[in-house]
Order: C-alpha cells, then structure tokens, then sequence
C-alpha cells in the first residue's frame, strides 16, 4: 500500500520519468516531450572540478535554459534539411553559437564516402566512371560499396575564410592526371550531408557568400582551375548566426535561409539564475554535467533518427495547405521558398511528435519562424507602381482598339 501510494505521487509531479532512472528512448512519446522535460530538470551540485585535460566537450544542448523557438528550429534542422536553412538573429551572450555546437551529439547518421576525394555512386551516375578517382572505379566496378554509415558532423567557416578555401583549389602535391585528385576539396566539399554553421555570417565577403548560395541551391558545384575541372556534391543544411548591431544581411542571403529565428534573453528571473548555475556547472566539471543529461541525449537522438526516417510518410492535406497559402498571400509575401518552408518544417513537426499527417495545429506553432521576415516593403511599392503603370497601359489599349473599330464602321458606310 505504502509503495502504490509512492508511485502515485510520483506521478503527479514527474509524469514522464523520475529523473534520479533517468529517460530512456520508451520513456516519451515524442521529441517535444523530451525537450520540454529536460528544460526544467534539477542539477545535482558539483563539488569535483574538472582534471584539467584539454578536452573538446561541447556544453550539453538539452541542457540550454528556454530559448524553445532556437531549440525546436534546429531540432527540426536535423529531422528534415529540406526546410531550407536556419539564421540566428539575436545580441551577445544568447546562446546562439553554443546551441549551434551542442547539436554534435544529437547528430543522426548518414552515408559518407569512405574516398579522402569524396567519391560517391551518385557521381557515376551524373558524370560516368570518369568523375571519381580510379582506385574508386576499380572498387565501383568489383561491386563494392563507396560509402559507409557515419554521423552527421558541424562544419565551420571562419570569417577569414578565402574563396579557394571554400571551393577549392589545385593540390600542389599530387602529379596524378586524374583532375579530381588534383583538386583540393573546399569546405563546402566536405560539408556535403553535413552541417554548415556561419557565425556572424552578415560580416562575410560577397564572393564567399555568393559561392555558398549557388552550391546551397544547386547541389553541387564545379570548380575549374584552367583546363582541370572537378565537380563536387553540396547537400548541406545552412545555419547562421548574427547580431543586428554589427549590420544587415543583404536581402539575397536572408533569401535562402528557411528559418529565420528572433533569439532573446531569458527574461524571467528563475530562469537567468538557472541558466547561471548550469553554466557554473559545465565550467566546474564539464564531463560529469554532461553525464547528467546523457541518457535524455541518447534518447533525443534515436527520436531525431526515427523522425528523419518516418518523415517520408507525413504527408499535408489539401484542407490543411490550401487556407495556409491564403494566409501567405494575405501577408503579400511573393516567394514562394515561404509556403515550401513552412511546410517542410510542419511535416517535420509531425514526424518528431511521432505523427503522419500535418494539422493546423503544426502549422500554427512553426509558422512565426517560417514566415517572419520575408515581407520587402521596397517590392511591395515597385509591384504597386507597376500595377498602376500596367492598369493605365491596359485602359489606353483598349481605347485604342475602340478607335480603330470607328473608323472601320465609318469607312464600311462610306
């Protein structure tokens, strides 16, 4: 009787698990449920510090206070790519880069060229046997695989990036006449079914952005050093971060990102102290803080896993989608990457809440980052006068057809 009345308790105040079990990958229902648990659970105190080793340990990201729009965008990020890209807009010291680093241990897996060249069966199919390297060919011809599982990795380009950092350039080291090993793979190379994170990406050069947005949109890209060309795969999910204070972003960047995230400070007092003391917590000893959330971080993992493979299969209703592009047109935003965007991202929604079929309700909820900053009052007045200018052009026509069927009457009588 004493342990039944116990366990009621507990599950009255913890629905989902006590947290001294920890969570496992049954314990929840969905992604959201998850990290809603997470976010209100209690550390326990600290008192050995760190061994002093120089680890690369990044701060655990269930273990981020609030910031749940930031959170539920990357999360997304992760299920499904197609949503276009994530961009970051907030001051210093909101947690932006930290939560762009804490995805290394969410990361699900995918196929990686096992070729220091990043040779992949699909190049066989778009350019033949010649566009991958030859000891590729002979592994392709015996029927052996040219990729193996892996996980997804976080690729950094730094604001002192060169061009021929980011394409590539020629491999002074090697004399071998196959082009593809005489040329260097880029960064945006080795981000290919990755992730690609630009921190203060409205400080970048013209020249670099310009390359990253023809790859983002192409797939692909191509880079020619003379008579020795080389193309290389571009499947990447773009994510960026910047403070207004330090400048726009040229509207032709903010173009592609997909998601476009408004990142505050934490405005509630419990929340700021809480904040404070895991990130006391993570300095004092970083592996036993990030011991705390291991098993909410295997289980946030295999769901991300299960949700990227479900989400073939969610799928949008016509009575759902056509009120949601009404809506968009109502807004008087033109692009159509708006509407493409906010469904992706709600098909991925669905798919993490373990669902497959998108209702409003997921609409609603992914709609303010889907949809906000995507109106150009300077469009909107050129469209106008050129509206105006088309109206004025379509009435003297047909004045004028008006004038020529008069004189064809009076010229009949005559």
């Amino acid at each position: 009787m004493t342990n039944s009345t116990v366990d009621s308790e507990k599950t009255v105040t913890q629905p989902q698990a006590p947290e001294s079990e920890g969570a496992t990958s049954d314990t929840f229902r969905s992604l959201r449920e998850l990290v809603d648990f997470v976010s209100g659970k209690s550390l326990i105190n600290l008192t050995q510090e760190d061994s002093g080793l120089a680890e690369s340990l990044p701060f655990p990201f269930l273990a981020i206070v609030g910031q749940r729009e930031m959170k539920l965008a990357l999360l997304l990020g992760l299920v499904n790519p197609n949503i276009g890209g994530i961009l970051l807009i907030g001051p210093r010291g909101t947690a932006k880069t930290t939560a762009v680093r804490s995805l290394l241990d969410l990361l699900p897996q995918v196929e990686r060229s096992n070729c220091h060249y990043g040779c992949l069966p699909e190049e066989v199919e778009f350019g033949g046997i010649s566009a991958i390297c030859p000891d590729c060919a002979k592994k392709y011809a015996a029927g052996e695989s040219l990729t193996s599982p892996d996980r997804v990795r976080l690729i950094e380009l730094p604001l002192n990036s060169q061009l021929e950092d980011v394409i590539g350039g020629i491999n002074e080291r090697t004399s071998v006449p196959h082009d593809r090993m005489r040329v260097r793979r880029g960064v945006l190379a080795r981000a290919d079914r990755n992730l690609l994170y630009i921190d203060e990406v409205n400080m970048l050069a013209d020249n670099i952005v310009d390359a990253i947005l023809d790859a983002s949109a192409q797939g692909r890209y191509t880079v020619r050093r003379g008579p020795i060309s080389a193309t290389y795969r571009a499947r990447f999910l773009l994510i960026g971060s910047m403070n207004p204070e330090e400048g726009r972003l040229r509207p032709q960047i903010l173009d592609r990102f997909g998601l476009r995230v408004i990142v505050k400070g934490l405005k509630l007092q419990n929340e700021r102290l809480d904040a404070y003391r895991r990130v006391k917590s993570y300095q004092t000893n970083p592996r036993q803080m990030i011991a705390q959330f291991a098993n909410e971080i295997h289980a946030a993992s295999k769901e991300i896993q299960a949700a990227r493979q479900r989400l073939h299969t969610v799928t949008i209703p016509d009575v759902v989608a056509m009120p949601a592009i009404k809506l968009v047109q109502k807004m008087g935003i033109e692009s159509l990457r708006a509407e493409i965007t906010w469904f992706e991202t709600a098909r991925a929604y669905a798919a993490a809440d373990g669902r497959t079929k998108v209702n409003t309700k997921d609409l609603k909820v992914v709609a303010p980052m889907s949809l906000r900053l995507r109106r150009s009052s300077f469009i909107t007045d050129y469209i106008n006068k050129q509206q105006d200018e088309e109206s004025e052009l379509n009435s003297l026509l047909i004045s004028l057809g008006k004038k020529k069927s008069k004189k064809k009457q009076s010229n009949t009588r005559k």
